[in-house]
């Protein structure tokens, strides 16, 4: 019998592309990770901007904790159905097409939130005209702007999986999806830089307006530079054969409906559910905690919001590499992922006591938060990879994107609760932080116990007919 080589020995060892003239191994897929980096940063950059104006737009138009609840809820809601909806789109026309669109949509809306307020006191008073319902304008104006900008972000996350599962081995999947939410926290230390000088010089209605020029600027990278890893020029045969040296799969299309009856698609979606309601939490909550708890206002917030998503960038990263490290070293990958899910999991516990230094002890706080939003990174750059290890990879926009519809009702409901929690408790965030701290731990039980062993979806052993479109 002949010796057998592993397929990404074999790949690495195929002759260069003859369009190189310089003999250089072609690593093209690097470059797309460079792009879904760099919308995924503005995409957060766009998202985070009205969560750090948060305590100076509540004082500025009177907006009760309940009504910024609302705010959050809005952007939740209208994400999880963008979700759902970009996922199978993006199945269906491809990320080179559908990706770019989304982006440029969500742009626009970032811009168009400049308008909120006017629109708000439209509305607001056609409310009250029509129904009675007194509402502030301001909370209106956001709560619309907000619905709109998730619906229109919805692409980001099922593009970015996508486009991953399409460009990397799965052995690298891990670690590049650890860049991808690595530009997450990029994107709100952006925000964090942009935001306050820009506000305090032009006014806060500016800096949705630069935020939003942000994604119409990377367009003119996306459409010169992305093309699939087959017809992409710039990427050599051996390139193509390493991306492509796991197992082949079938083309045959498949139905986004058929993909809830697979306990890995519900792994998936419950512990999204979990995990997304605490980050929407960190994202809304955060500023307004270090204001009511320490007092911080927007020209004092900088830094130690900084701190927090500096850190966040470290877990982003070495989640990731630390599955991807270990299945390089030979351990199986459902060793590999949930070792990694657990590490990240006990990182978040420590938040629990976020609440509890006294009002001298501000860096205590700004530490544990870190760390929790460190381990929420590393926890969910491994859990977008379960998608692409346990289904075809013509299925993972649609299971990422129906995980991610079940993810933002999470944090719509959670938003909305804090509101209330805040308001009939007085600002305590003791217990909201205590929830935060066992997430983590029960998403990763309910991923074992639904997928003992991370074993694949036997799509393709359905009965013919049952799941083509």
């Amino acid at each position: 019998a002949m010796p057998t080589t592993a397929p990404s020995a074999t790949a690495e060892a195929l002759p260069l592309s003859p369009a190189d003239p310089t003999g250089r191994r072609t690593r093209y897929r690097w470059v797309i990770l460079g792009l879904i980096f760099a919308g995924t940063t503005i995409n957060y950059v766009d998202r985070h901007v009205l969560n750090i104006l948060g305590p100076y737009l509540q004082n500025l138009y009177s907006i009760s904790k309940i009504e910024w609840g609302y705010v959050g809820a809005a952007f939740a809601w209208s994400y999880a159905f963008g979700q759902v909806i970009s996922g199978a789109f993006l199945d269906k026309v491809g990320i080179r097409l559908g990706y770019p669109l989304g982006l440029a949509l969500w742009s626009l809306v970032s811009i168009l939130h400049a308008a909120a307020v006017g629109l708000g006191t439209w509305v607001g008073g056609g409310l009250y005209a029509w129904f009675g319902i007194a509402v502030g304008g301001a909370a209106v104006g956001f709560i619309l702007m907000r619905a709109l900008l998730g619906l229109t972000e919805g692409p980001n996350f099922p593009a970015a999986t996508k486009t991953l599962s399409e460009w990397f081995p799965k052995k690298e999947r891990a670690l590049a999806m650890g860049w991808v939410n690595a530009g997450t926290n990029i994107g709100i230390l952006i925000a964090l830089l942009i935001v306050e000088p820009i506000t305090s010089r032009f006014g806060w209605q500016w800096a949705f307006v630069v935020s939003g020029a942000l994604g119409l600027f990377w367009l003119t990278f996306w459409i010169p530079l992305y093309r699939r890893p087959a017809d992409h020029p710039r990427v050599s045969p051996a390139e193509l054969a390493y991306i492509n040296s796991d197992r082949a799969e079938p083309a045959t299309p498949i139905r986004w409906r058929a993909l809830l009856t697979y306990r890995q698609t519900w792994a998936f979606a419950i512990a999204k559910f979990i995990t997304d309601a605490m980050w929407w939490f960190y994202m809304v909550w955060f500023a307004n905690f270090l204001y009511d708890r320490y007092g911080l206002d927007l020209k004092r917030i900088g830094l130690p919001l900084i701190t927090v998503y500096l850190i966040a960038d470290v877990g982003s990263v070495a989640g990731g590499w630390v599955s991807s490290t270990m299945i390089h070293r030979g351990y199986t990958v459902n060793r590999a992922r949930k070792t990694a899910l657990f590490l990240c999991a006990l990182l978040v516990v420590p938040i629990m006591f976020a609440a509890m230094p006294g009002k001298d002890w501000i860096w205590v706080s700004v530490i544990l938060l870190g760390l929790a939003t460190a381990g929420h990174q590393g926890f969910s750059s491994n859990l977008f990879t379960l998608v692409s290890d346990t289904f075809p990879r013509r299925a993972c926009g649609s299971v990422a994107g129906l995980g991610g519809f079940f993810g933002y009702i999470g944090g719509a409901l959670f938003s909305a609760i804090t509101g209330y929690v805040l308001t009939w408790t007085g600002n305590q965030y003791g217990g909201l932080f205590f929830v935060a701290g066992v997430a983590y731990l029960v998403a990763l039980l309910i991923i074992h116990l639904l997928m003992p062993r991370l074993e694949p979806a036997n799509i393709d052993d359905i009965v013919p007919g049952a799941v083509p479109a």
